[in-house]
């Protein structure tokens, strides 16, 4: 583990989540078409979840309890790209609840104390109005492991007395890297990389929305296809940002070419091969 230092500097915290019947971000107000693709195409429901379905299968008392608004605290651990995010947002949404993001790599104890000020403001707001709306608290903490001893202890207090429900997400052994208060006091659950079919199921919703939302016709053979998602390596993120990264390569190149416009960007059609998958990556 990487040695851990007090981190001083005060955190912007990011209120997000918020119910809404869309199924992906694009559709929010507090989205922007200039987002990255990964951040436009993120669910917002466990129907549009993809993957993880040895937690989330429709029987699971995971997915159960995250349904009915009943989720516990709780540790993602998994390697990048595998939904830990996403789930904790989509966990808040049907808990009712406002999410509030740290970064272990970026927050300390003054962002923490802030965090848990907010959520008792929050809660405290509950018993003087009838409207229930977000009125609990999902504070998620990434990279949780990067915490130091006093910064997760400053925690346990808050989760026992239901203040939060904290999330955290590590890609770390959380059995090595976690204080034992922590784990007692919040569930583990492992998530794996996705695999071939599920990263196919991502890529094909990608193609529909920027065939939809951006008008342009990506043309993808199998092989290139298939290049795409062995090179994701498991990483739903890595993928979508190689896909974009693709077309923008491709789309600059059409914008700035000598041919005639109408030749340029006729029906904003572009081919992905696998020798532009590599350039890309090189």
């Amino acid at each position: 583990m990487e040695e851990e230092q007090q981190q001083t500097s005060l955190f912007g915290l990011e209120d997000t989540v918020t119910p809404n019947e869309s199924n992906y971000d694009d559709n929010s107000s507090s989205k922007s078409m200039t987002a990255p693709l990964a951040a436009q195409l993120r669910p917002k429901n466990l129907d549009d979840y993809v993957g993880q379905q040895h937690i989330l299968a429709n029987d699971s008392p995971l997915r159960q309890a995250i349904l009915h608004g009943h989720c516990h605290s709780l540790i993602f651990w998994g390697p990048p790209g595998t939904g830990k995010t996403t789930l904790a947002e989509i966990i808040a949404t049907h808990a009712n609840a406002k999410v509030v993001r740290l970064s272990a790599v970026t927050s300390g104890i003054k962002d923490i104390r802030l965090a848990i000020e907010q959520a008792k403001v929050r809660a405290q707001n509950s018993t003087n109005t009838a409207n229930s709306h977000e009125t609990k608290t999902v504070l998620f903490v990434d990279e949780v492991h990067r915490f130091n001893k006093s910064q997760q202890d400053a925690f346990l207090p808050f989760i026992e007395d239901g203040t939060i429900i904290f999330i955290g997400a590590t890609t770390e052994n959380p059995a090595f890297e976690l204080n034992q208060a922590i784990l007692s006091r919040a569930r583990v659950y492992t998530l794996k990389k996705l695999d071939a079919a599920a990263l196919s199921q991502v890529l094909n919703r990608a193609l529909v929305f920027i065939s939809t939302e951006q008008s342009i016709k990506v043309m993808l053979d199998q092989d290139a296809k298939q290049s795409l998602i062995n090179r994701s390596e498991g990483d739903a993120r890595r993928l979508l940002n190689l896909l974009e990264n693709c077309i923008d390569s491709l789309t600059n190149s059409m914008l700035f070419s000598d041919a005639p416009k109408h030749e340029r960007l006729q029906e904003d059609l572009v081919t992905i091969s696998v020798e532009l998958i590599a350039q890309v990556l090189w």
